[in-house]
């Protein structure tokens, strides 16, 4: 009977060890949520602070955007057309070049003058070639020579004109290099 009584008084004692173990836990984890929900308020507003200022960044980069491609599309609408116009020109330059009458010749000057400056208020310009250094970026070398007149690695002659639209190239020139 002894052993039985001994074996209950063991038990109650680990029941009670038990409990107060779980009451322990129950507490610190009670301190724990306490802590959490603490934090956790915090979190939220620096989250949605985060979450404001980045949302005001991205629609400042959205504006920011928006504007270059309206730049870029205004200043770059016209180039199709322009490069139209560049054969027109051409065309202009080899008609001057031929023998006419006098007042002919002035008038077709006259109307490449204007078309010119047209062109040029629309944001057209020539790309400088003759003389300069082979840059591929504007030049298109077709055909290389050998002459003393220019160095190794210059333009020694055009062959057709380049032109930039707003400082985009639209047609490199065509050209020789000195080899």
């Amino acid at each position: 009977m002894e052993d039985n009584r001994d074996k209950v008084l063991e038990e109650q004692e680990g029941i009670e060890e038990r409990e107060k173990t779980e009451e322990e836990d129950k507490e610190e984890k009670g301190k724990e949520s306490t802590e959490e929900k603490a934090e956790g308020k915090e979190e939220p507003e620096e989250d949605e602070n985060t979450r404001y200022l980045r949302l005001m960044a991205d629609f400042q980069n959205y504006k920011k955007r928006v504007e270059k491609e309206k730049s870029d599309l205004r200043s770059y609408a016209n180039e199709q057309i322009m490069s139209q116009l560049l054969e027109v020109l051409d065309n202009f330059e080899r008609a001057l070049l031929q023998e006419a009458g006098d007042g002919f010749k002035e008038g077709m000057e006259m109307i490449f003058r204007q078309l010119s400056d047209v062109l040029v208020k629309a944001g057209l310009a020539e790309i400088p070639a003759l003389g300069e250094e082979f840059d591929p970026n504007f030049h298109n070398a077709v055909l290389t020579e050998e002459t003393e007149e220019y160095e190794s690695g210059k333009v020694s002659g055009v062959m057709q004109k380049g032109y930039t639209l707003n400082g985009k190239v639209i047609r490199p020139s065509m050209v020789k290099v000195v080899s």
